[in-house]
C-alpha cells in the first residue's frame, strides 16, 4: 500500500472515534500542511463513499495514522 501523504502524521488511536471527528483530525492536517481544497474535498468524498471501515481505510490510504514521526 502507498500512502499519499506519508509526511503527514495524523493520531487516531486514543482519540475520539466519532467518523466527523477523524476526518476533520485528517483533514485538518492535510490543510495544515498545504494540501489544496479540492483534494481535501476529494479525500472527504472517498471517506464519505463507504462505511466505518472504509473511512479508517481511506484515512491510513491518505496520511500516515498513529506513527511517531520522530521514531
Amino acid at each position: 500500500m502507498t500512502i499519499k501523504y506519508p509526511h503527514i502524521y495524523v493520531r487516531l488511536v486514543g482519540e475520539d472515534g466519532n467518523a466527523f471527528a477523524i476526518m476533520g483530525r485528517v483533514t485538518e492536517a492535510l490543510h495544515y500542511k498545504g494540501v489544496d481544497k479540492a483534494e481535501r474535498d476529494l479525500f472527504l468524498k472517498e471517506c464519505m463513499s463507504g462505511d466505518y471501515d472504509n473511512l479508517l481505510r481511506t484515512c491510513t490510504q491518505w496520511v500516515t495514522c498513529d506513527a511517531d514521526p520522530d521514531g
